[in-house]
């Protein structure tokens, strides 16, 4: 069996087109359509119901794409190592990561990464953190950045960086008019909240707690751009982490509140699957990221550092 064909069988399963995988190829509609019948031809069973548009697989081919897809992974692994044996890392990149995390720090890690290592093609994937989890653990991403991380028996967690939870307003909030406020202030306010299900959450209600403050949630979201947006619409507050509201603070539809005793982080963090060895490429990105070799991350953590706008990813 050619690995081509099952390349492309891949493709198709991804993109649910005979068209789009086509493009992938550089080949035409009815060419990938002819490759699909002879694996099919050859299995002697239908792995693509055509009659349905977008396409889908059958039991046969779902079953199929399941066994394939890590073949075809590892396979392109090897060769992204052998072309890396020479002086420059080549070959493809994925990386997964929270929403959150994809909006403030990928974007300047993306720009440094190309400059590192402008013949590798990174490609972006993002989902919420146990989104993330799985996509590390079956392979479908080399690295993953999420906040929470922890290592299971399948992840390997390494800490990235503590990133700063601040209290945000509205422009037209009350409390856009100080210049700093006691945390005690807060008692009794309402509060746009992550939603009870998360760790930050969990996280948040015990700092307030430790420092006997009661808010009123009177708003929950599972995503930080719905409470931004929240915040803005009602005119109200929340905490979130700083780096996520850098350009509506900008803007002046937020306002960071400065608070000494807001002293709350979320910690960031990189995973990597347990099993196998991680591509050059992802090696290079995840250095990167934490200003130090990859090999270092089992010995005692150093300071990481913070990729921001306009900051150099290594500090």
């Amino acid at each position: 069996m050619q690995l081509r064909a099952l390349e492309i069988f891949c493709s198709v399963c991804e993109f649910r087109s005979f068209s789009r995988a086509g493009t992938e190829f550089s080949l035409t509609q009815s060419a990938v359509s002819q490759s699909i019948q002879q694996l099919e031809e050859g299995l002697g069973v239908q792995l693509v119901d055509r009659t349905r548009r977008p396409l889908v697989l059958t039991r046969a081919g779902e079953f199929y794409l399941k066994g394939v897809q890590p073949l075809v992974r590892s396979y392109r692994r090897i060769e992204q190592e052998v072309r890396s044996l020479g002086e420059k890392v080549a070959g493809e990149l994925n990386v997964g990561a929270i929403y959150s995390i994809g909006s403030t720090y990928l974007p300047a890690a993306k720009r440094e990464f190309r400059i590192r290592h402008p013949e590798v093609s990174v490609k972006f994937d993002y989902s919420s953190s146990e989104g993330v989890a799985a996509m590390v653990s079956d392979g479908s991403v080399d690295v993953g950045l999420v906040s929470y991380a922890r290592s299971t028996s399948r992840i390997r967690a390494i800490p990235w960086q503590q990133e700063p939870m601040r209290l945000i307003c509205a422009a037209g909030h009350p409390f856009a008019n100080y210049s700093e406020i006691e945390l005690t202030q807060l008692n009794g306010c309402e509060l746009v909240g992550f939603d009870s299900s998360l760790k930050v959450r969990r996280a948040v209600d015990s700092f307030l707690a430790r420092h006997s403050v009661s808010v009123d949630v009177t708003m929950e979201f599972d995503n930080i751009d719905s409470m931004i947006r929240a915040v803005e619409a009602n005119q109200g507050i929340s905490i979130l982490p700083e780096a996520t509201v850098r350009k509506e603070t900008a803007n002046g539809s937020l306002r960071v509140v400065a608070c000494k005793q807001m002293k709350l982080t979320r910690p960031l963090g990189i995973i990597v699957k347990r099993a196998g060895k991680l591509t050059r490429a992802a090696d290079e990105f995840a250095s990167m990221l934490l200003g130090r070799s990859m090999s270092a991350t089992d010995k005692k953590p150093t300071p990481s550092p913070r990729i921001d706008k306009g900051v150099s990813v290594v500090a």
